[in-house]
């Protein structure tokens, strides 16, 4: 259990209604000829779209606690800041929560027919209705019953061992009691194979902050962002991403703060943004960075590790000039160990493998040397690496050293991307995890007594191997047979979708929970594909929670308005089909409401003791209180924060081989929205490449290329940006074909999301397209640097 802080969120404060030029991007009002968002056009489009049922849809808007990103706006307001909050991203999630049922036509189309349809397309097809099935050679879903489809799953479930039998909880709008009690059948049934979307996305921030500071999410609240002396966003790219803490920034600017920016790309939309809920924002824009420091894909921890060392120097000539030495003797452990490991580095190593020379590691030093204060916020540009827990770990030896942690306008922040996602591990839907605790002593035997069963005691597997475990032989213990997916689409997330595919069509049922289809719905499974319809969160009787990037659980009411035919909450799906299977021990396992999970929630997970106060709309609490590890001390065995020694990870790429990333565009998550980017015009299939890497190629803005290793091949178009020379980008999941199955983070298991890769001319990859050339071109191994 977190220890409390005894200091309590203070509420939202009020922004200056006053302008500020100096903030202004440009006197032409609107922005008129810049390559900027349309949120009026966009806001009037979201309003088209629900126009048959715009009511319902307002009320989704001013009751509901937001669906989107994890900011945690209740309604249209939050704890942050006064006044009203929305967002374009919100309203293109909102036609999920408001369009009909798809047709039955439609449902029980020709498979080849639905298999031509992308997910952007079959979005708008409408909602499931009824639970489906298609068994193995059938070319169209069946309509069956509720009864039917649970007693199929159930019975298969029976006949199998329960190391061959897994769950999946994406994040879409996913409430807490959903997670708990999908944690909870899952060990009820007997197995530990249960995951969630933080997988992919914020698993090594966790795994970092556990074994550095001890706690398992944001240490600092969103209001500490208002009035810090710096405020870092690393890999984060929080203006397209969770447009509504623009609103922050500005606010933070309006009081001083400097906003410094470390990605390979120089993002424009952190550059400037036109906030539409301020006035002279929305006229004139406002200048958000002060700083960029592009740094090489992967090389963060050289960076970091620069900082520190001229910390160190900073120290030899000036003992207290950069390190907070009574913080640290009061409060850390493993200084000397670390600047011994730091001071080993030449700093032409540091500046090969970072990307920046000595000057500007030693300019962001000073900067935070300088600094009262400092809060650290990241995203996946540090958590999607095979080296991701050791990228965040960085980040928090930085707060140590500095004090940057447990007071006022200081912390650490994994900004999280989806509203449902920070209580997932939370509530134990997680190999590792159990509601409030970890998945081992002595949280199994608290656990136990909570749920009055014995749980399995043998490790369960993350998500990604979950997946290759369909390839095992039949007979092998673990080789998966039934998958039970609450939403997600593994073709669209997940490295080498071929693979993925493969994996998905060997499992013999296949369990697809969701609202809406996607484009793994419709790959064949041995035995079956069952479709079961859920509820939106605010459909679900009773009202449910939600947990925000800041911690603050927040009550989502059940909206009144129109419902799918035969859609059901998610929890109670999980619900029955665990007593249909042990019907003998249904008293352990049954909730008749909501308000019952809630109840169990604040028995099980200590840090959660309030929630089952929530109980109507504007309901919140915060867990933890203001701060994590507030004046310094930290949860963990000794109280200490612990400082890490991180080696460089090996980002040897083979000579004319490129580094390259992923990136969101205009979509929310896997959710495409628009096939070309608001902030730079980029396409979907574009590749950015530095204007110095293009001339070495010979290859112009709009010109076709082929990027290719011996993982994949990308067919895209040439746009020319500020990259950092010798990386590139492309878009996620269109890129993921170029990434490496099978490569996993050694403490989070979080797939690795980077690779190197070779840029051709599509003239001249073409001209020369035999196997034996492309084998030679990637000869040199470019999985050294996954070794």
């Amino acid at each position: 259990m977190i220890q409390v802080g005894k200091t309590k969120h203070s509420g939202p404060m009020k922004l200056s209604k006053l302008p500020d030029p100096k903030l202004w991007v440009s006197p032409v009002p609107f922005g008129l000829g810049k390559i900027k968002p349309h949120h009026i056009r966009d806001t009037l489009k979201a309003a088209w779209e629900n126009r048959d049922n715009l009511s319902y849809a307002v009320r989704i808007l001013t009751r509901g606690v937001c669906d989107g990103c994890a900011l945690g706006v209740a309604g249209l307001h939050d704890q942050t800041l006064t006044g009203p909050h929305l967002c374009t991203t919100r309203l293109n999630v909102l036609r999920l929560n408001t369009m009909p049922a798809m047709k039955p036509e439609v449902i029980h189309s020709d498979m080849e027919e639905l298999r031509q349809m992308d997910s952007t397309a079959l979005r708008k097809l409408g909602r499931i209705p009824y639970p489906l099935i298609r068994r193995r050679g059938e070319r169209r879903f069946t309509r069956i019953s509720w009864d039917q489809a649970l007693d199929l799953i159930a019975e298969k479930i029976k006949s199998i061992d329960p190391k061959q039998l897994a769950f999946y909880l994406t994040s879409r709008g996913t409430p807490n009691e959903t997670y708990y009690v999908a944690a909870k059948v899952a060990r009820f049934l007997g197995t530990n194979h249960i995951d969630n979307a933080s997988r992919i996305c914020h698993s090594p921030s966790k795994t970092a902050l556990k074994r550095s500071l001890g706690i398992g999410a944001s240490s600092c609240s969103y209001k500490d962002w208002i009035g810090t002396d710096v405020l870092v966003f690393w890999g984060s790219v929080a203006a397209n991403n969770q447009p509504v803490s623009t609103k922050y920034m500005y606010a933070a600017k309006r009081k001083g703060t400097k906003i410094i920016v470390i990605n390979p790309y120089y993002e424009p939309s952190m550059e400037k943004y036109w906030i539409p809920s301020i006035p002279d924002s929305a006229l004139f824009g406002t200048k958000i960075a002060d700083d960029f420091y592009q740094v090489n894909i992967g090389g963060d921890i050289a960076f970091m590790n620069g900082v520190m060392k001229h910390w160190f120097e900073m120290e030899e000539t000036r003992p207290g000039s950069a390190i907070d030495h009574a913080f640290v003797r009061k409060h850390v452990n493993g200084y000397e160990a670390l600047k011994s490991h730091v001071m080993k580095y030449d700093w032409e190593t540091l500046e090969q493998s970072s990307g920046l020379s000595r000057e500007r590691m030693c300019e962001f030093a000073q900067l935070l040397a300088k600094a009262g204060s400092a809060v650290f916020v990241w995203s996946m540009g540090l958590t999607q690496h095979r080296f991701g827990t050791d990228n965040v770990s960085q980040v928090a030896n930085l707060a140590l050293l500095r004090g940057f942690l447990g007071r006022e306008h200081t912390g650490v922040m994994p900004i999280r991307g989806h509203s449902g996602v920070q209580g997932s591990g939370e509530m134990g839907a997680d190999p590792f995890s159990l509601p409030g605790g970890d998945f081992k002593e002595p949280d199994i035997s608290r656990i136990e007594k909570v749920w009055g069963f014995e749980l399995p005691k043998w490790q369960g597997d993350i998500v990604g191997v979950t997946l290759e475990n369909a390839l095992l032989p039949e007979e092998h213990e673990r080789k998966l047979k039934l998958f039970y997916t609450s939403g997600g689409n593994f073709l669209e997330t997940m490295p080498d979708p071929d693979f993925v595919k493969r994996c998905l069509e060997s499992v013999d049922i296949r369990v697809h929970q969701d609202i809406i289809f996607n484009t793994s719905t419709f790959v064949d499974a041995k035995e079956a594909v069952i479709v079961l319809p859920a509820m939106t969160r605010y459909e679900m009787p009773g009202g449910v929670t939600s947990t925000s990037t800041e911690r603050m659980v927040y009550f989502s009411p059940e909206i009144e308005g129109p419902r799918i035919e035969e859609a059901r909450a998610e929890w109670e799906i999980y619900r029955d089909l665990a007593v249909r299977v042990k019907p003998e021990q249904k008293e352990l396992i049954w909730f008749d409401n909501a308000q019952q999970i809630r109840d169990e929630i604040a028995q099980a997970a200590p840090n959660y003791d309030g929630i089952q106060h929530l109980k109507k709309q504007g309901d919140v609490f915060q867990w933890g209180g203001a701060w994590l590890c507030e004046n310094g001390v930290c949860p963990t065995p000794d109280g200490r924060g612990n400082l890490i020694p991180i080696e460089l990870p090996e980002l040897q790429k083979p000579e004319g081989h490129f580094y390259l990333t992923t990136r969101r565009g205009k979509q929310f998550n896997s959710m495409i929205y628009s096939e070309t980017d608001p902030f730079n015009h980029a396409g979907r299939y574009d590749v950015l490449m530095n204007p110095e890497d293009a001339a070495r190629l010979e290859v112009g803005e709009g010109e076709a290329v082929v990027v290719y290793n011996e993982h994949g091949t990308f067919h895209g178009r040439v746009k020319l940006d500020h990259v950092k020379p010798g990386n590139i980008e492309v878009h996620w999941p269109e890129g993921n074909v170029l990434i490496p199955k099978g490569v996993y983070e050694k403490y989070a298991g979080i797939p690795e999301y980077n690779t190197a890769v070779i840029v051709e001319k599509a003239e001249t990859y073409h001209a020369f397209k035999d196997t034996k050339y492309v084998e030679k071109r990637v000869e040199e191994p470019v999985t050294e640097a996954l070794e």
